[in-house]
């Protein structure tokens, strides 16, 4: 049978790197993100199906589900992938828009698409799946000045302990994976606020781990699942950040 998922914030950075892991494991793809063209770039010549989606938006969310489940007959993973970063700050600077912002990409945006992965699991035949929530090491350990992604990270680990709970009966096995500092477009631009800043930026690694890692996650049976991963630069300090 052939595996199909779904990867949501595919269009670049661990997304994309995981999209195109999964592609070249013989993955069947839906690429969820607001960029069309830049899914297009990903898609050409592949097994991929381009769904444009803001993951923030309900209606638009259970259309792309929904195509992708109509298209393909069912849906065996979803990597729950898409986030933002908002500026840094004390609490007492953090506009009430970033937080309000950060919360849904980060937070009701990941709701939203297991929400809808979940039910079509559920209802499948065979019936299960997979969902991988992208955590990240601040949903554990926060950095200073990041109460609106530390928040939101923070659910993330409390969607996915619900999900595991929710999804034993209907054969849904649900994991995270908590990265730290992956060398991508978004890290690379705040390693250059960090460097303009006089600050030495924190140790990364090539992303290609983390689409393995993801990959590996993905290709269990389901009687088998990986509840909680953390991959890191080996000297990123995690360890010691409290």
């Amino acid at each position: 049978m052939t595996r199909t998922a779904i990867v949501t914030g595919a269009s670049s950075g661990i997304g994309r790197a995981v999209a195109e892991g999964l592609l070249d494991n013989g993955w069947r793809v839906g690429l969820i993100a607001r960029r069309r063209e830049a899914l297009a770039e990903i898609a050409r010549g592949r097994a991929a199906m381009v769904l444009p989606c803001d993951v923030t938006e309900p209606t638009a969310v259970a259309a792309a589900f929904g195509e992708f489940a109509a298209a393909e007959g069912r849906l065996d993973l979803l990597f729950n992938n898409a986030g933002i970063f908002t500026p840094a700050a004390p609490i007492d600077e953090v506009t009430v828009e970033n937080w309000m912002l950060s919360l849904s990409v980060n937070l009701t945006g990941m709701f939203l698409c297991a929400r809808a992965a979940f039910g079509i699991m559920r209802h499948q035949t065979p019936r299960g799946g997979r969902i991988i929530n992208n955590g990240s090491i601040s949903a554990d350990r926060p950095r200073a000045g990041s109460v609106t992604y530390t928040a939101a990270k923070h659910g993330v680990t409390g969607l996915t302990k619900s999900l595991v709970l929710d999804g034993r009966p209907f054969d849904i096995a649900a994991g995270q994976i908590d990265i730290g500092n992956a060398e991508t477009e978004m890290v690379g631009h705040l390693k250059e606020k960090a460097r303009a800043a006089g600050v030495e930026p924190e140790p990364t690694m090539d992303v290609a781990h983390v689409a393995e890692a993801v990959v590996a996650m993905a290709e269990l049976p389901l009687s088998a699942n990986v509840l909680w991963q953390t991959i890191m630069a080996t000297k990123a300090p995690l360890i010691g950040r409290g």
